[in-house]
């Protein structure tokens, strides 16, 4: 496991809330490792990939901006430069009923899925064989 989480909240859909949400993080000292935040139906929807989980969601509920969720996650390295990667590594994890509730990337170019919390572990175990038999692959 990496030891990153996924810091999951919704934000406001209102210019300054990702200011708001970036300020509180930066002054609880939690630095994010990669994600985003999109806004849907006038919600903004933010997921990003942090050390210390519950020192984030505790930040900002204490600042006001609502009740965050925190994720185990699972992360690997698809080949950037085959096409079709994400397509291959997302159909095995749909081929073993996993459902697939956020994707993003880290800073260092990996792949990060939040999947159900009872189906963590098996999709961590496709990730495994899927690095495994990469290594293994020609160059």
């Amino acid at each position: 496991m990496s030891g990153f989480v996924d810091l999951g909240i919704e934000l406001p859909a209102r210019p300054g809330a990702l200011a708001d949400f970036g300020a509180v993080l930066g002054a609880a000292r939690v630095s994010l490792e990669g994600g985003g935040v999109f806004t849907h139906g006038g919600v903004g929807v933010a997921h990003y990939l942090v050390a210390d989980g519950e020192r984030a969601a505790s930040a900002l509920a204490s600042a006001g901006l609502g009740r965050a969720t925190v994720s185990p996650v699972v992360m690997l390295r698809l080949d950037q430069e085959a096409p079709g990667e994400l397509g291959r590594f997302a159909r095995r994890v749909a081929d073993a009923d996993i459902d697939i509730l956020v994707q993003y990337s880290d800073h260092d170019g990996r792949l990060v899925l939040v999947v159900p919390p009872d189906r963590r572990d098996d999709c961590a175990e496709i990730a495994r064989r899927w690095d495994t038999e990469r290594a293994t692959r020609p160059q």
